[in-house]
């Protein structure tokens, strides 16, 4: 079972295909892995989609209900979810790759955009999830939700997810990143809209207005836009990936 050992976590991965390597990052929030890239709510499924040219990578987030696994603390925020993406590239002696990630997956692409823009060729963002006004007190049924299935997690008191949930959520508009970061990053992006509470489209076209080197797709996920989308997507990912 290929598995990455890094500062007390545990992370589970797998590959499919051949190429240029993409690095990517399933839906569901903090319910991300694998699986959901299989299910419904991924209408792109990079595992059978963008295999066929590429070394495409896929990966369970730390508890995450799949089989990665790591400690909890009031610390743990965007950073941590970085430190496992850049280990992994590490452990597999990847140098420079795609990113493709969808809902949570947009968070996560901004986070390794600050911390190593150098090893990243261009990013497709399906479906950002961000917050639009002000954040409402509490925390969100989801988050609750997720934290009901955390086992054999003594240390997840709620003092410790509540210092989780504020470093993630506490920031808004795309949670990792702030507008000015945005508008700085130079690497290639695909921005396809979101059209939900979720992953609002007023944070997908407030993407594509501050990122000065992007491309966008409105309308993706169904249908004829979807089969029209596949085929942009490849397009995309081709025109940035390096000569080998």
């Amino acid at each position: 079972m290929p598995m990455l050992e890094h500062h007390g976590a545990s992370i589970y991965y797998e590959e499919y295909g051949q190429g240029f390597p993409i690095l990517t990052f399933a839906p569901a929030g903090l319910l991300s892995r694998i699986s959901v890239w299989s299910g419904p709510s991924a209408p792109i499924n990079p595992m059978t989609d963008l295999s066929k040219h590429y070394r495409v990578i896929v990966m369970d987030q730390r508890n995450s209900g799949g089989k990665s696994r790591a400690p909890i603390s009031a610390e743990d925020g965007w950073h941590s979810f970085a430190e496992d993406h850049i280990a992994l590239l590490d452990h597999l002696r990847i140098d420079r790759c795609h990113l493709y990630g969808q809902c949570i997956g947009g968070s996560f692409i901004f986070s390794l955009l600050q911390r190593q823009p150098q090893r990243i060729a261009s990013a497709v963002i399906a479906q950002a999830i961000g917050r639009v006004g002000p954040m409402k007190p509490g925390r969100t049924a989801r988050f609750d939700e997720w934290a009901k299935g955390l086992t054999d997690h003594p240390e997840a008191t709620e003092a410790a997810l509540d210092g989780f949930f504020h470093n993630l959520y506490d920031p808004g508009f795309v949670y990792s990143a702030d507008r000015e970061f945005v508008r700085s990053v130079r690497t290639p992006c695909l921005v396809m809209y979101g059209n939900d509470d979720a992953h609002p489209y007023a944070i997908s076209d407030e993407l594509a207005q501050l990122l000065p080197n992007n491309e966008a797709i409105v309308e993706w996920k169904s249908g004829a836009a979807l089969e029209a989308a596949k085929p942009r997507v490849m397009a995309f990912l081709e025109k940035h990936t390096p000569a080998q």
